[in-house]
């Protein structure tokens, strides 16, 4: 499928919805579970996910819809959460989530992208050349591939309790 802005907002419109949904007033043994050591629980996620709201999609759009000299984008912190989201309970995070997604498809909807626009490039400091269609669409890849993350860190905390049922269940040996 190609990418189309439409469909894509549509489905980042929902990301904060569908992580409400799954983790809000679950106990810390759902929302802190992780995959083992370096790996990163739902808590982690979201706080991730609140990182790029503010540093990665729409700062990157708008440096590569500006065309000036600079074009190439400032590397990013894929650690910053850890930092970032000290002291805040996972309501907290949810809640701070929705509002910048919500602030940031605003933006996106107000600058009524033509294919032109879309077909415009920056620099990404690891791949070179990339589109502004290619970020788009990679904002709505990165957000299912974080909230499939989500359902397997926590479909991980039955994988011996579930007992022979283990080898219809491919989502806990991933």
């Amino acid at each position: 499928m190609n990418f189309d802005l439409t469909t894509g907002m549509a489905v980042l419109e929902r990301t904060p919805h569908a992580l409400r949904a799954m983790l809000a007033g679950l106990p810390p043994a759902w929302t802190d579970a992780t995959e083992g050591p370096e790996t990163w629980s739902p808590y982690v996620i979201v706080g991730h996910l609140i990182h790029g709201e503010r540093t990665d999609w729409i700062p990157r759009a708008q440096l590569i819809l500006a065309q000036g000299p600079q074009r190439r984008f400032t590397p990013y912190d894929r650690f910053a959460q850890f930092r970032e989201g000290q002291g805040k309970s996972l309501a907290d995070l949810l809640d701070e989530f929705a509002r910048l997604r919500a602030g940031n498809l605003a933006t996106l909807a107000g600058w009524r992208l033509t294919d032109a626009q879309l077909a415009l490039v920056g620099e990404h400091p690891e791949f070179g050349p990339v589109t502004l269609r290619q970020l788009l669409a990679t904002w709505v890849a990165h957000d299912l591939g974080h909230v499939a993350q989500t359902a397997r860190v926590m479909a991980k905390q039955y994988r011996e309790a579930v007992g022979p049922w283990r080898a219809y269940l491919p989502i806990l040996d991933r």
